[in-house]
């Protein structure tokens, strides 16, 4: 039982004062490394506090400078689309001047082309290919060309307007997201250590696959403003040919129709001066006409004088041949007597051949009074309708440049 509770085992006083030498360098030591530690971590947080607070100053540096090339790429683009816009606005009223234009242009042609028709109802030698039908199919030629020709611009003028807000769908589009980015960087540099709604977001740190260089960056902005510009300078010459354009065809129409109005004018005299002489001739024919009606008359009046003088002498011929025997003598009396019978014959025969001629003369006067009077008629036809039906429906032709 003794030997289950012995003692502990003592030490000797060297061993005592080894442990206690040993205890005091391993404390030392440890205090000493301890004291390097907070020196260092000292040392280390006022190194990383200062590297932070340089970083974020650096960070916040590169974010106002972003904003700012931001800001100054938006208001590129904001100048670019005010410009793009208003030049589209400006081609969209010069679509609509070419629209009229091509609308004006209707009524004339119309004009014309009922002119053509209406002039298809001269009749006989009056239908005529006259100066006045080639001006007029001149004139229908040139309206439809212009209208052509205005129809194609208008076409040009649709397809750079769809270029134009194109463009301009573009320059919004990019100012949409420089906006966006605008916000978020201004929203990220007013962000402050003691902001209240700061977090982790470990897995936004990174650098996006999808994301561009600065360089690309610029040049994307650069790239739609160069467009813009592009479109806009192509708006711009468009709306000085449209110009000229539009000019050009009202000026081109304008001499058309004068040089067609010219010739009406000038075959309304013609007419008129035909109908006038035809007229003339027409009073003539029927001065001869009178004349030849009495010549007629007369003419049959002497025939018919001649048959008393013509009788008495036969009547003494028929008597002076129951003269009796040798009295029944060929005597100059019954010689003369035949002789006047003779010659009242011949002169009755002369003027039959006379009064045949006279009325057959009297015939061909009333046949040509008939033609002159035909044409006549023809002429005041072919007047009403150039200087009635033609040339006051013309006179509703305004020829505008819009």
């Amino acid at each position: 039982m003794a030997k289950l509770v012995s003692p502990p085992p003592k030490f000797t006083k060297d061993e005592w004062t080894v442990s206690n030498l040993t205890k005091y360098h391993s404390a030392e030591a440890e205090r000493s490394r301890s004291e390097r530690l907070i020196a260092e971590s000292q040392r280390l947080m006022n190194e990383t506090e200062q590297t932070t607070r340089r970083t974020q100053r650096d960070v916040n540096k590169k974010l106002e400078q972003r904003i700012d090339d931001i800001d100054f790429w938006k208001s590129e683009l904001d100048r670019k689309l005010e410009e793009i816009t208003n030049e589209n606005d400006t081609l969209l009223e010069y679509k609509t001047r070419l629209e009229k234009g091509i609308e004006a242009c209707e009524e004339p042609l119309r004009i014309a082309q009922t002119c053509l028709a209406n002039r298809q109802n001269r009749a006989s030698i009056d239908l005529v290919h006259d100066d006045v039908e080639r001006e007029l199919l001149k004139e229908v030629e040139t309206i439809q060309g212009v209208m052509e020709l205005l129809m194609r611009t208008h076409e040009q003028a649709v397809e750079q307007i769809r270029l134009n807000r194109s463009a301009k769908f573009h320059l919004e589009k990019d100012l949409r997201d420089k906006l966006s980015a605008l916000n978020i960087d201004d929203y990220c540099s007013t962000l402050t250590n003691n902001t209240p709604t700061i977090g982790y977001a470990d897995t936004a740190v990174k650098i996006q696959a999808n994301s561009v260089t600065p360089n690309d960056w610029r040049s994307f902005s650069d790239d739609n403003i160069a467009k813009a510009d592009k479109q806009k300078n192509l708006s711009i010459q468009l709306r000085s040919l449209i110009d000229g354009v539009l000019v050009q065809t009202a000026d081109d129409m304008q001499k058309q129709v004068d040089c067609t109005n010219l010739a009406f004018r000038k075959r309304v005299d013609e007419t008129k001066l035909a109908k006038s002489k035809l007229e003339d001739h027409l009073g003539k024919v029927m001065d001869e006409v009178t004349s030849q009606e009495k010549n007629n008359a007369n003419l049959r009046k002497a025939i018919a004088d001649k048959e008393a003088p013509m009788q008495v002498a036969q009547t003494r011929l028929g008597n002076r041949e129951q003269r009796p025997n040798v009295e029944l003598c060929r005597d100059p009396a019954q010689y003369r007597l035949v002789s006047e019978v003779g010659e009242i014959s011949e002169n009755v025969q002369r003027l039959q051949e006379l009064l045949y001629a006279s009325e057959a003369e009297l015939k061909g006067l009333r046949r040509n009074q008939l033609i002159l009077e035909e044409d006549i008629e023809v002429k005041a036809n072919s007047l009403h309708i150039d200087e009635v039906q033609c040339m006051q429906l013309r006179e509703g032709i305004n020829i505008k440049s819009f």
